[in-house]
């Protein structure tokens, strides 16, 4: 049986990268302001040279909310995979941005991952997370 294990988010070992790589839908954990979390689907790309996890999203959604609500420091937030007993979790800031240099880095590395494009969405953002921590059982 595997172990949980712990990962430098910006030097991961091969097959933490290479779970990263495969295609999977993720969850994005963020906290409402009444401290409840608030836990929803979403595709996350990982970016470990960068130290960023980032997710595509609408400019008017909960999750978006979510993070602009914690300020300039920014949202603490989780992002997880599971793959049966396989699982990933990447943790950090949380921060939305809307340049449109950084939306478009967002949705090539979302058709790298995911294999297509996303749909056009002129609100869209990308919700980028400065990664603290990696953990994960594979």
């Amino acid at each position: 049986m595997a172990t949980t294990y712990s990962v430098d988010p910006g030097d991961p070992d091969a097959s933490y990268l290479s779970f990263w790589r495969e295609k999977h839908l993720c969850t994005l954990t963020t906290v409402r302001p009444d401290g409840t979390p608030h836990v929803v689907p979403v595709a996350v790309t990982y970016d470990p040279g960068a130290r960023l996890a980032r997710v595509v999203a609408n400019r008017s959604s909960a999750k978006v909310r979510h993070v602009l609500a914690a300020g300039a420091q920014g949202a603490a937030v989780a992002v997880c995979q599971v793959d049966g007993r396989r699982w990933a979790t990447l943790e950090g800031r949380a921060v939305v941005r809307d340049e449109p240099e950084r939306v478009a880095e967002a949705e090539r590395r979302y058709a790298e991952r995911y294999g297509r494009t996303p749909r056009p969405n002129p609100s869209r953002v990308v919700i980028e997370i400065a990664l603290t921590r990696a953990m994960g059982r594979g």
